[in-house]
């Protein structure tokens, strides 16, 4: 019956149109496949610039890779999780500078990040408005993002200087602030130089982003607010950073990114040995392992320090992602 109806189905329809259907078959498949052959350089480049490394890396990491081993690294003993438990045995040395890292980075990127989007938010409401001189000013704002890395920060070492920096004359010499000019660069003074280059480096990419969002936002819903009588501070509250909130989970999270692995920075600022206030991950992990030679060690830590970014990350994406359900509900 089936067959029959099959035979009918085909000598009813016009001839070539099977033939047609085949040959138009292969052509969809190209375009289909076209986008992931356009794909294919990118794909192949990230393994080898990133996922390749990254692989070798952990597998550096379950060896007893010192100096000796660095000619032919594959020849290194296995060590288990030797160099994972060294790592986090805070009553050890090893393990308790390891601590002492994390608890400054942590600290670091939260008060960075925060000073970053409170001051990148500021300067784009107070852009939002059209006057004379708006252009100039967003250019100017975006100085400092559109500097070099190491250009800038070798600029902020020399303004950091004790006897002949700017920071100083301003400081001591200006206004009198100190009873004697301050070391920024060594001591708990690290912390704040630190700080400060960071946030200088990192607020305009936050005015960027706060920017681009606001020119979303209608017009007509600050014009409503006004004439209901709302003040600035009420627009600013019932309807920009509500508006902002999808823009600014992203931006946070980008900004938290950037900032707990930058190294270019505290590098620069401080040179290979970092002081004790301004030891952040990223350049402890640099010392264990091209200072002290033994990147089995270092490894360890550079994994740690991964699987510590990609659970906040998964935390705040899933913590994100719930509170956009609720509020759509």
């Amino acid at each position: 019956m089936t067959t029959n109806t099959l035979e009918e189905s085909v000598a009813k329809s016009p001839p070539g149109t099977a033939a047609s259907s085949a040959r138009r078959r292969p052509g969809r498949i190209r375009r289909a496949g076209l986008p992931y052959l356009l794909l294919l350089p990118a794909l192949v480049l990230e393994l080898l610039v990133h996922l390749v490394p990254m692989v070798i890396g952990i597998v550096m990491s379950f060896k007893e890779l010192t100096q000796f081993y660095i000619r032919d690294w594959g020849t290194a003993p296995w060590s288990g999780l030797g160099n994972y438990r060294l790592s986090v045995d805070f009553h050890a040395p090893v393990g308790a500078a390891l601590l002492h890292s994390f608890l400054v980075t942590v600290g670091f990127t939260l008060l960075s990040v925060a000073l970053c989007w409170l001051i990148g938010t500021a300067a784009a409401l107070f852009l939002q408005d059209t006057f004379r001189g708006r252009g100039l000013l967003r250019a100017l704002f975006l100085v400092p993002y559109a500097l070099p890395v190491y250009a800038a920060v070798i600029t902020w070492v020399f303004m950091f200087q004790h006897d002949n920096g700017l920071v100083n004359h301003v400081l001591h010499d200006q206004l009198h602030l100190g009873a004697e000019p301050a070391f920024w660069l060594i001591g708990d003074n690290s912390f704040y130089a630190l700080l400060t280059v960071s946030v200088w480096k990192g607020w305009p990419f936050a005015f960027l982003v706060v920017t681009a969002g606001l020119q979303n936002i209608p017009g007509e819903l600050y014009e409503a607010a006004a004439l209901d009588g709302a003040g600035m501070w009420q627009r600013i509250r019932r309807i920009t950073l509500p508006s902002l909130r999808p823009v600014n989970q992203v931006l946070v999270l980008v900004l938290f990114l950037w900032t707990f692995n930058d190294f270019n920075t505290p590098y620069v600022l401080f040179g290979r040995s970092a002081p004790e206030a301004a030891d952040l991950v990223s350049v402890h992990i640099y010392q264990a392992s091209f200072v002290t030679w033994n990147f089995g060690t270092g490894s360890a830590m550079s994994v740690l320090l991964l699987l510590f970014l990609l659970v906040v990350t998964g935390g705040y994406l899933l913590a994100t992602t719930r509170e956009r359900r609720t509020t759509d509900v």
